[in-house]
């Protein structure tokens, strides 16, 4: 450590911040908000909460804000995250995130449908089973129980939330990784299938 110091302010005229700086395995080091593990660069534990943390606040239930306002900050946001971020090969996250950040968004949309015939008139508009749509719309359980409800997922569709703005780390994601793909279907064999 004294050596390699010694070298960076002697000879590089940089200055070493000795707080962040030590001398361990790489796979034990965070950099820039990412980790590298073998052959790959993983987003930093921190980088993740961070995230999880800035959403759940755009995604408060209780935010007396317009769903426009809400979808706009949150993909200003999420694009702007994920510009820094993007150079993590950790497609299993962006499937964990995705579908953690979908299921906050339908949250929001059960708690501002409110009343029992609001919801059920918005589950039929959307295409839900007539059949199975009384039961989810006079449930008493909480909004973030009912944003996984199959009922709710049939009418709140990924399709449907893309429409709206909401944004899609998935299509980001491979936009990235794989530019010369014009759809996210195109996404290589290997990679896990996509899921709610």
């Amino acid at each position: 450590m004294a050596e390699v110091v010694g070298f960076v302010e002697d000879k590089l005229k940089l200055t070493v911040n000795a707080a962040k700086s030590r001398v361990a395995p790489l796979a034990a080091c965070t950099f820039l908000g990412c980790r590298v593990t073998r052959t790959k660069i993983r987003w930093s534990d921190e980088a993740v909460e961070e995230f999880c943390e800035k959403v759940r606040v755009l995604t408060k239930r209780t935010w007396g804000v317009s769903m426009e306002h809400r979808l706009g900050r949150l993909g200003r946001y999420v694009q702007g995250w994920f510009g820094y971020y993007r150079i993590s090969r950790t497609w299993g996250e962006v499937l964990e995130l995705e579908k953690w950040l979908r299921r906050r968004v339908r949250q929001c949309y059960w708690k501002q449908w409110k009343r029992s015939r609001q919801r059920r008139r918005m589950l039929l508009r959307l295409g839900a089973d007539p059949r199975e749509v009384h039961l989810a719309s006079r449930s008493r359980k909480g909004c973030w129980r009912m944003s996984t409800n199959s009922v709710v997922q049939a009418a709140l569709t990924n399709e449907w939330l893309d429409q709206l703005g909401v944004p899609n780390l998935q299509h980001l994601w491979i936009a990235y990784h794989y530019p010369s793909q014009r759809t996210p279907t195109a996404q290589a064999s290997a990679e896990p299938e996509t899921t709610r």
